[in-house]
C-alpha cells in the first residue's frame, strides 16, 4: 500500500514509517520539523520506498494531493508535550485543529468519489482532563479546567480533532480510528518537550539531577513505542475496529518518583533527585493530573492488544540508545 503519515520525523511517526517500510508499504513523510528531527529518520535516507516532504501541514493543496494517492493515512502530527503547550498555547492549539480539519476534508473528498481511505488518528489522554475517575475507558465525560489556565488547551484542542473525525464517521461513514496514547516512551524520544523518562535518562547519564515537579506521587502509565505502533496498524487494518476511540498504551501505573529512583538505580547510582515546584518548571497557574490510568478492555477485544515490555526494559532501551548517540 501507499501510506501517509503526517509527523513521520516525530518519535512515533519514525517508529511507524519503519514498521511499514520493513512490511513493503511505500510511505510518504510529511513532517515540518518543529518538533520532529530530521535525524529520526536519517537511517532511511535512501530507501526507495520513502518519499519525505518537509513542509507546513497547513497547506490545503498539499494534503489534498498526498491523500489523493494514499490508501491509508496516519495523522500523528501535533503539538508535543506539556512544556511546549504551557509556554505557546496558541501555536499549539492551531497545529492541533486546522490540518486535521484539511486532512478530513481531503479525505471526505476522495470518500465521494467511491474511494474510501482509512485514516488513524492520534489523540491523546489529555483529552480526559482531570476526571477524578481512577481509571479512565472511551466513554468517560471529558472533565477540563479553566479557560485561564492554558495547560487544557491541547487536551481541548485535541477532543476537537476527535469530534471533527467522529462527525465525519456519523454523516459520510468515514472509516477512521481514534487512538488516545497514554505516555508513550522508547527510543527516539526527547526530552526537550518535557517528557519524563528521556528526561530523566538524561540527566543520570550527564550526572545531572533527576528533577520531580512536585512531590513525585503522580502516576502514569509507560508504554514502549514499538507496542504502541504495532496496536495502531492492527487497529486500521481492522475494518472492525474503525469508527471507535481506542486507549492505547500501558495499564500499569507507577508514581513520577519511582520511576525516578528506578531510572537512577539502572543508569546511574550515583545521580541525585531533586524536588521542583510546578511554578518554577512552568508557570503558577499550571494544573496537573494525579492519577493518568487507561481502561484497556476495549482494545484487549478489538487485537488482543497486550504490552510485552515492563519499564524496567523500557528504562533500558532508553538508555541503550542515548548511549548510542553519544560521540565516539
Amino acid at each position: 500500500m501507499h501510506i501517509l503519515v503526517t509527523g513521520g520525523s516525530g518519535f512515533i511517526g519514525s517508529h511507524l514509517t519503519d514498521f511499514l517500510l520493513e512490511r513493503g508499504d511505500r510511505v510518504t513523510v510529511i513532517d515540518d520539523l518543529s518538533t520532529g528531527r530530521s535525524q529520526n529518520l536519517a537511517h532511511l535516507a535512501h530507501h526507495p520506498q520513502l518519499r519525505v516532504i518537509h513542509a507546513d501541514l497547513g497547506q490545503a493543496a498539499l494534503v489534498q494531493e498526498c491523500c489523493q494517492v494514499a490508501d491509508q493515512v496516519y495523522h500523528l502530527a501535533a503539538a508535543v508535550g506539556v512544556a511546549l503547550i504551557a509556554k505557546r498555547p496558541y501555536e499549539s492549539i492551531q497545529r492541533n485543529i486546522y490540518p486535521t480539519q484539511l486532512v478530513l476534508e481531503a479525505l471526505l473528498r476522495e470518500h465521494r468519489r467511491g474511494r474510501s481511505v482509512p485514516l488513524f488518528l492520534a489523540s491523546t489522554s489529555e483529552v480526559y482532563g482531570k476526571n477524578p475517575k481512577p481509571v479512565w475507558s472511551e466513554e468517560d465525560d471529558l472533565v477540563f479546567g479553566a479557560t485561564t489556565k492554558p495547560r487544557w488547551s491541547y487536551g481541548v484542542s485535541k477532543s476537537i480533532d476527535e469530534f471533527l473525525a467522529l462527525a465525519c464517521v456519523r454523516e459520510q461513514r468515514l472509516p477512521v480510528v481514534i487512538g488516545r496514547f497514554f505516555n508513550v516512551v522508547g527510543p527516539r524520544q526527547t526530552g526537550a518537550y518535557g517528557m519524563v523518562l528521556p528526561r530523566f535518562v538524561e540527566a543520570a547519564m550527564s550526572g545531572n539531577a533527576l528533577i520531580v515537579h512536585d512531590d513525585g506521587l503522580q502516576q502514569r502509565c509507560f508504554a514502549h513505542v514499538h507496542d504502541v505502533v504495532r496496536a495502531v496498524v492492527q487497529l486500521l487494518d481492522r475494518p472492525t475496529a474503525h469508527g471507535t476511540v481506542y486507549n492505547i498504551g500501558s495499564n500499569q501505573p507507577i508514581s513520577i518518583l519511582e520511576l525516578a529512583q528506578r531510572v537512577r538505580a539502572i543508569v546511574n547510582p550515583e545521580a541525585i533527585i531533586r524536588h521542583q515546584s510546578y511554578a518554577e518548571a512552568y508557570d503558577h497557574d499550571f494544573e496537573d493530573v494525579r492519577r493518568r490510568i487507561p481502561d484497556l478492555t476495549r482494545i484487549r477485544q478489538a487485537i488482543q492488544f497486550a504490552p510485552t515490555k515492563d519499564i524496567d526494559a523500557i528504562i533500558r532501551d532508553v538508555w541503550t540508545h542515548q548511549q548510542n548517540l553519544l560521540p565516539a
